[in-house]
């Protein structure tokens, strides 16, 4: 999803990379697009050219964070921050800082994803740059999810899909859905996630748009597995396994790993199922999102609890409270509490209620939207 962004004289050489790699990246070709972004940073510092520098680096942070690599990706937002600040192009400090923001996001660190994002929210708006302002609502309603303002999350995706509509971006209203469906389902309204997914998959097939297929299919998948349909569940977390695969995004990769190996668990596929979560678990490691890790240590525990395994289901369950509450991720923090309870005879629905979220598990095994 493109973003508003600032513009410089640059050498018609170094245009025709990023054009090139831009022309990729809209293909979800992101390691060929990486290679040019990397190739134009260079040219760009040996020419010492600092308005091309800025678009390569703010390029590489997108690419890099849409691959997985975040801490590369914050490093290229960051370094483009710094040099927007000096040369006080404040259009691309705002585009960097909202790509900073998505990047802290995806490492867990919500607040102050919130931080950066919120800033240059309030300079689209000062701006009247509707597509910013757009584009900055939809990356907030992201941040909020992760906080566990789940509500509050869905008013703001409602809100850029509404903006994104107004504007005819096709693409901003097919992520927008996928927001929608991903709040949803949270939510505990698992139709509703169905319907938006489907319709951000019909949008994202008509742009031939892999990325957007493959997160549409990844929830398409979840959606089916909360209503208990795992043949379709499977069938189209399948899908979206090869399109991630083609396009190497480990981390979305990760995630639909996760969620097929929960509905290999729903349908007591006990041991494929934790084969998953521990290749997720190795995948969100190495990229270091915590999010990713405390989903599959809760699913892992959940397994040994129901094969009668309380150590190391206690050791798991251990490390994704403690994870939880130390980020302040709401919602995760309270799956953990509840296979903790469960683990000790007990079940509470008070932190579910209090998040507003209509969640109402039976007992092992847990279907975790």
């Amino acid at each position: 999803m493109a973003r508003s962004s600032g513009s410089s004289e640059n050498s018609p050489t170094i245009d025709r990379i990023l054009a090139q790699a831009e022309r990729l990246r809209e293909r979800s070709s992101y390691r060929q697009a990486l290679a040019l972004l990397r190739k134009a940073k260079r040219a760009a510092e040996k020419q010492d050219d600092g308005g091309r520098l800025m678009s390569s680096l703010l390029s590489l942070g997108d690419v890099c964070r849409m691959v997985g690599d975040f801490d590369h990706s914050v490093e290229n937002y960051s370094r483009a921050i710094t040099l927007a600040s000096q040369t006080r192009d404040r259009i691309i400090l705002a585009d960097a800082q909202v790509g900073l923001g998505l990047a802290l996001r995806a490492q867990g660190n919500w607040r102050e994803a919130l931080r950066f994002i919120g800033r240059s929210k309030k300079f689209y708006e000062k701006q009247g740059d509707r597509h910013g302002v757009a584009f900055a609502l939809w990356a907030e309603a992201g941040a909020l999810r992760i906080k566990g303002d789940v509500g509050q999350a869905f008013s703001k995706f409602r809100e850029a899909y509404k903006a994104f509509r107004s504007l005819g971006d096709i693409q901003g209203i097919g992520y927008s859905l996928c927001g929608l469906g991903g709040s949803s389902r949270i939510m505990g309204n698992a139709r509703k996630s169905l319907r938006f997914y489907r319709e951000a998959n019909a949008v994202f097939s008509t742009l031939r748009d892999t990325f957007g297929k493959a997160y549409s299919y990844c929830g398409i998948g979840n959606a089916y597995r909360m209503l208990e349909d795992y043949q379709n569940s499977f069938a189209h977390f399948e899908k979206a396994v090869r399109l991630y695969k083609k396009i190497g995004d480990i981390v979305s990769y990760a995630y639909t790993l996760w969620g097929l190996g929960t509905a290999r668990k729903m349908t007591g596929d006990y041991g494929r199922a934790r084969d998953l979560f521990v290749q997720a678990l190795k995948l969100f490691s190495k990229t270091k999102d915590p999010r990713g890790m405390i989903y599959c240590r809760l699913g892992s525990g959940e397994i040994a609890l129901l094969r009668n395994r309380p150590a190391p289901a206690r050791q798991d369950l251990s490390f994704a409270f403690r994870e939880s509450q130390k980020r302040q991720f709401a919602v995760e923090h309270c799956f953990a509490e509840t296979l903790q309870s469960l683990m000790d005879g007990k079940q509470d629905r008070r932190c579910y209620n209090k998040l507003g979220l209509k969640l109402n598990f039976r007992g092992l095994p847990l279907n975790i939207p």
